[in-house]
């Protein structure tokens, strides 16, 4: 009997609730006892145990992918400011709160969804970095 059936066949609502956690292929390996090399070739093999990792994974990325965007665009939120005075409540106010829109999250989330119009190329830049110093000096030597 392979260890397929032993360590992982019994296992496969565990290993889907890890991939769900963000846990790496090469701990889930760990966690089963087995090499990730073996792991890998199982996953290979064995479609029901790609079927659970995908379905894992696919969940908590369209989550981080939901949160991303949100951090993209900005979001409002309520927050609740309570008052005590010793161990009674006086005071319960609603506050409604706004996080401005992150230009990183947005940057990221662009180069990653439409990489022909984001895409940062290095020596293009640096190209760029260099003709626009070549034409400052030229413009001081000209002043002169």
């Amino acid at each position: 009997m392979s260890k397929y059936e032993t360590h992982v066949r019994s296992r496969l609502s565990e290993i889907e609730a890890w991939a769900k956690a963000g846990v790496s292929d090469k701990q889930i390996a760990k966690n089963l006892g087995i090499a990730y090399s073996t792991f890998r070739q199982y996953v290979k093999k064995y479609s029901e145990l790609d079927s659970v990792l995908t379905k894992g994974k696919q969940e908590v990325d369209e989550k981080v992918e939901n949160a991303l965007l949100k951090r993209a665009l900005g979001y409002t939120y309520d927050e609740v400011k309570e008052t005590y005075e010793g161990n009674q409540l006086t005071k319960r106010q609603v506050v409604t709160k706004h996080v401005p829109a992150d230009v990183g999250a947005m940057i990221f989330w662009l180069k990653n969804r439409r990489p022909q119009d984001w895409k940062s190329d290095y020596h293009k830049v640096k190209h760029d970095e260099k003709v626009l110093e070549l034409r400052e000096k030229e413009m001081e030597a000209k002043a002169w």
